[in-house]
């Protein structure tokens, strides 16, 4: 969604915005039926914005979809106050995504040791969990982490059940959206061609097929480290190859230089390509 240049900062209404997009595009076999977790910074930690993802699963006039969110949490004092108050023994130990135990790193259920008051507003059910890990050297420390020698985070989830630490793995992982910011501006979003709103929205769009193209071209035809490889290096092994295009037997075939060092990756991407299911309808 590209908004004008003399935009302010995003508001709940733009993220209330961005998600019921977001919804609308996913088809409906996909939509319904199965939860979708929303997952977002301390940006997304709006009351009106939460309150509408809560919402989506419990509207009764349409079809619900079925939405949980985990979102960041700022750490205020209220927060290091309860903080203080959990015991060393009621840390948990803190995994990783794969169920891994990760080392130096703790977590603990804050919702009731927070102030009533912290959670007015929020929906019913909301949880807030902190995490705690070693930091690493440089790390920007307020007094009390500097103090306890502890980096804390917090998140809050709708999520009604599950270990602390199944959730903080779960929320741990939206930072994958920062891959795709850069893949996004590797692909186009960094160099917008003109002054004019709707040819930009127009090269936004653009922008936004060629970065779905290229995950699922990792996703379903690359393998190894092409497919998890940078548009930038993509573009070199295997959208700039040379190639002369030739045809007979009433079919078009690609001739791909055999010195070059990717051209079977090419081929194979190729083969994968051809024996992909028709999509129906």
């Amino acid at each position: 969604m590209l908004r004008r240049g003399n935009a302010g900062a995003n508001t709940s209404a733009d993220h209330i915005q961005v998600l019921d997009q977001a919804l609308a595009q996913i088809p409906d076999p996909h939509r319904h039926g199965r939860p979708i977790l929303i997952r977002a910074d301390i940006a997304g930690c709006t009351k009106a914005f939460l309150a509408h993802a809560h919402a989506h699963g419990r509207d009764q006039q349409a079809k619900a979809v079925a939405v949980e969110f985990s979102v960041g949490w700022a750490i205020t004092d209220r927060e290091r106050a309860a903080i203080a108050a959990v015991p060393n023994k009621v840390w948990a130990d803190a995994v990783e995504a794969d169920g891994s135990h990760r080392d130096g790193a703790g977590l603990a259920e804050l919702t009731g040791l927070l102030p009533a008051a912290s959670l007015d507003g929020y929906p019913r059910g909301t949880r807030v969990i902190v995490r705690r890990e070693r930091p690493h050297p440089g790390a920007q420390l307020d007094l009390m982490e500097t103090r306890d020698g502890w980096r804390y985070t917090c998140f809050a989830t709708d999520t009604p059940a599950g270990q602390s630490a199944f959730l903080e793995a779960r929320h741990r992982a939206y930072a994958r959206v920062e891959d795709r910011i850069r893949t996004a501006k590797d692909t186009g979003l960094n160099h917008f061609p003109s002054r004019t709103l709707a040819i930009n929205s127009a090269w936004l769009t653009v922008v936004m097929l060629a970065v779905d193209l290229i995950s699922w071209t990792r996703h379903l035809l690359l393998d190894g480290a092409l497919a998890k490889a940078e548009p930038k290096t993509l573009r070199y092994r295997l959208l700039h190859v040379a190639a002369r295009i030739t045809r007979g037997q009433r079919r078009t075939f690609a001739r791909i230089q055999g010195i070059w060092p990717w051209a079977i990756d090419l081929t194979s991407a190729f083969a994968r390509l051809h024996a992909l299911p028709v999509p129906a309808g």
